[in-house]
């Protein structure tokens, strides 16, 4: 099996793209503002001496630089904060969650967007968490329990055949399974293939067609994922637009090195709406990351 070399970024980063590593002793956090404020923790961030800078684009967000287990501290088994990439946290903020809503994450495991969807319509509404496996049930039920999730029902299901419940959803996140090659996780970039990529590619199209089953008119749905893979990106919204009907909206990020989606790739023309997607440009403090919203 042919595996995937650095080289085929080049066509959507440019000519200067490489693998970029994280920055030693760096690490990012969100602020579960159901536990605590934001300037609360402030307080506590400077008091054990950590060197701290709020992430431009989420007030809850912080880069932290320590040498320092911060996932072995009391606060964060109290869960007054999530350690989550950057990237990660925005796809709940284009869901842009509100009290009382019904929401579906229909591949929750393990949390963290569940946890910061749960936070921004503090604890009301319905917030539905779906995922397969139990070990990931296991430790999303785990964080959300940590972080004193309360309007969460966790369910256990093929994402594929959730929509035969016959629930509606105004809002669902879609944060697929994929090869997770924006984290640059250098297992992950050697195990990954083309025949692999393709594989996921064709899972994510069922739970895009799930997800647009189960949505309501008007409603939208945000597509992410912490791959760089057009097959799982692009080629994705091609087909959510051409072949389920939905629209793609502009996303527009402040503060964010993102690029746009690209328009082709192999010889394969996108619909013009892909462009409207934007894909997080990875560096040392940001996973590449893609996202987009899909309305119905």
């Amino acid at each position: 099996m042919k595996m995937i070399e650095a080289g085929r970024y080049k066509q959507i980063y440019g000519e200067d793209f490489d693998r970029k590593d994280a920055e030693e002793n760096l690490w990012t956090v969100r602020v579960n503002t159901l536990k605590i404020s934001v300037e609360e923790m402030k307080k506590i961030f400077a008091k054990k001496g950590w060197n701290f800078e709020q992430i431009p684009f989420v007030e809850e967000g912080f880069w932290i630089n320590t040498t320092s287990s911060i996932t072995k501290t009391v606060e964060h088994t109290l869960g007054y904060f999530f350690s989550q990439n950057a990237s990660s946290m925005i796809p709940p903020l284009l869901l842009d969650p509100q009290p009382h809503e019904i929401i579906l994450d229909l591949a929750a495991s393990p949390g963290s967007k569940t946890t910061q969807i749960a936070a921004k319509m503090q604890n009301s509404g319905c917030l539905v968490a779906n995922d397969i496996r139990h070990v990931r049930l296991k430790a999303l039920r785990g964080n959300l329990q940590r972080c004193g999730v309360i309007n969460t029902i966790v369910t256990k299901s093929f994402g594929e055949y959730f929509w035969n419940f016959g629930a509606k959803f105004s809002k669902i996140l879609l944060d697929v399974p994929c090869s997770a090659t924006g984290t640059f996780n250098p297992r992950i970039w050697q195990e990954t293939n083309i025949f692999g990529i393709k594989t996921l590619s064709g899972i994510q199209k069922k739970l895009l067609e799930s997800a647009e089953k189960m949505l309501e008119r008007d409603g939208l749905i945000v597509y992410s994922t912490c791959s760089l893979e057009p097959e799982e990106n692009e080629e994705n919204v091609d087909f959510a637009v051409r072949k389920l009907g939905l629209s793609a909206e502009k996303v527009k990020l402040k503060n964010v090195e993102t690029v746009a989606g690209v328009s082709e790739w192999n010889g394969r023309t996108f619909d013009e709406q892909v462009a409207d997607a934007v894909r997080v440009v990875p560096s040392e403090r940001m996973e590449g990351f893609f996202a987009c919203v899909l309305r119905k």
